[in-house]
């Protein structure tokens, strides 16, 4: 007769410092401190998203202002801009596909030797992008170009983000993994404060010379990042947990066929959550800059460039801020209070952001943008490690990948999109606001229904003592 109580324990985390199990004990106990190595790891995990959220808010921002005269050159520049956004959709929609390649790679071969892939392809792709010639040289070979590395990037991209979080969290004390998990969110708002700062610059220049070669000079840069990133990740050692899973005989055969069969109800939650999140994210990021710049003949607001991407390189320090504070209390609180926080503030703010953003003058329509992206820093903070906690070692990768990829490529890479033919088919901003309230309500629902990880709450302590795996949702 089934002995198993109707109270399941919560899974088992098996990250580096889990206490010893009745049955198999583990030689692993807190990772030994070596000297440098929180810099190093701090480094060689936030660079590669910090790379990653260069391109993307490179390519954000250079397709809301100067991409519908170099690449996408049509008749209305509104659609030039949309046909902009549809290339940046791409590079999302290729993003789930790389977490399947790189997380049965991550799970099979290691999390290091992953991750220099990755950042190898997305930083070539992102130095390429500057080199490539207009659509006044080679006409309609431009743009195909465009979305070839558009594809290349996204399919990297999709590697990146988890087994980045895992190189990371697989290496932090119990106590501290939601400030190890910050290194990798963090990289978000560095990456696209630097590529905002880098348009800031460029456009300072007269518009003839931004639209002429000066747009070229942030994406040469990534160049410079790749260099640094992959010199810093050649002196990161793999983690314990997956050395762990080699001398055991446990790394996964099939990671992907095991994550879908065991855990695919994390899989669809992880994905939820980063609808919403996204969604808002990236109308923060991408939609609003071409929304207040464009013409107001041409469904924009028509205010300065500068203003906009000023309020938006604020916007990605408060971001930062937002994210350390909240990874740090999620050490105390646990994960799922903080997201929550994060995720109410953005679904009641979806309203105000368009009415502040819309009062008439420059410097409101920033100060929105701040706003936003430092409510989102707070649901975004400890996430990553939330979503590591979920699933079991040997396909970690994975389960990290698909979630986040898949919930990014439909909230992220479509939002921009969608609020652009909204605010095209009913002259308002309303019907944004009730997409961005609809994306966060998911939100809500999947961050209540997926359970709480914090290392220090009871149900963790009692999976500790049974010493089992729970895969159920």
């Amino acid at each position: 007769m089934n002995q198993r109580t109707t109270h399941e324990p919560s899974p088992k985390l098996h990250l580096p410092d889990d206490p010893p199990q009745a049955v198999n004990p583990s030689p692993l106990a807190d990772p030994p401190a070596q000297k440098g190595l929180l810099g190093r790891l701090a480094l060689a995990s936030g660079v590669g998203t910090a790379l990653e959220f260069y391109d993307f808010a490179l390519y954000a921002t250079a397709t809301s202002l100067v991409f519908n005269k170099v690449f996408f050159v049509v008749d209305d520049p509104w659609f030039g801009t949309f046909l902009g956004f549809v290339t940046f959709a791409v590079g999302f929609l290729m993003a789930p596909i790389g977490a399947v390649v790189f997380g049965h790679l991550g799970d099979r071969i290691g999390r290091r030797n992953t991750l220099i892939a990755t950042f190898t392809l997305m930083g070539g792709a992102t130095l390429l992008m500057g080199l490539l010639p207009s659509h006044a040289t080679i006409g309609v070979a431009a743009p195909l170009l465009l979305l070839f590395l558009r594809l290349v990037h996204g399919v990297a991209r999709g590697g990146e983000v988890g087994g980045a979080a895992l190189i990371a969290i697989e290496q932090a004390p119990a106590k501290h993994r939601g400030l190890y998990g910050s290194f990798v969110t963090l990289g978000s708002p560095v990456g696209a404060g630097l590529a905002n700062l880098s348009f800031l610059l460029i456009l300072l220049l007269p518009n003839e010379a931004v639209i002429g070669w000066a747009w070229r000079i942030p994406f040469l840069l990534g160049g410079l990042v790749l260099v640094v990133g992959l010199v810093t990740r050649l002196h990161v050692d793999e983690t314990p947990v997956f050395k762990q899973l080699q001398s055991e005989r446990k790394v996964a055969k099939r990671p992907v066929a095991d994550v879908l069969g065991h855990s695919w109800g994390r899989v669809l939650g992880a994905a939820g959550v980063m609808f919403g999140f996204n969604a808002f994210q990236y109308v923060l990021f991408t939609f609003l800059l071409s929304f207040g710049s464009e013409p107001v003949a041409q469904h924009g607001l028509g205010l300065a460039r500068n203003a906009l991407v000023t309020g938006t390189l604020l916007g990605c320090l408060g971001h930062a801020i937002a994210i350390a504070v909240a990874s740090v209390l999620s050490d105390r609180v646990g994960r799922k209070p903080v997201i929550l926080t994060g995720a109410i503030g953005l679904a009641l703010y979806a309203f105000p952001m368009f009415s502040l953003f819309t009062a008439g003058s420059a410097s409101e329509a920033a100060a929105a943008i701040v706003i936003g992206l430092t409510l989102a820093g707070i649901m975004f903070g400890p996430m990553l490690t939330w979503f590591a906690q979920l699933f079991a070692p040997a396909q970690r990768y994975t389960g990290i990948g698909l979630g986040f990829q898949i919930g990014a490529a439909l909230g992220g890479g479509f939002s921009p999109l969608i609020a652009n033919r909204l605010l095209a088919a009913t002259g308002t901003t309303v019907s944004i606001s009730i997409f961005l309230v609809a994306a966060m309500v998911l939100s809500l629902v999947c961050i209540v229904v997926l359970p709480e990880q914090h290392a220090s709450s009871r149900a963790d302590d009692a999976s500790q003592r049974d010493g089992g795996y729970n895969h159920d949702l």
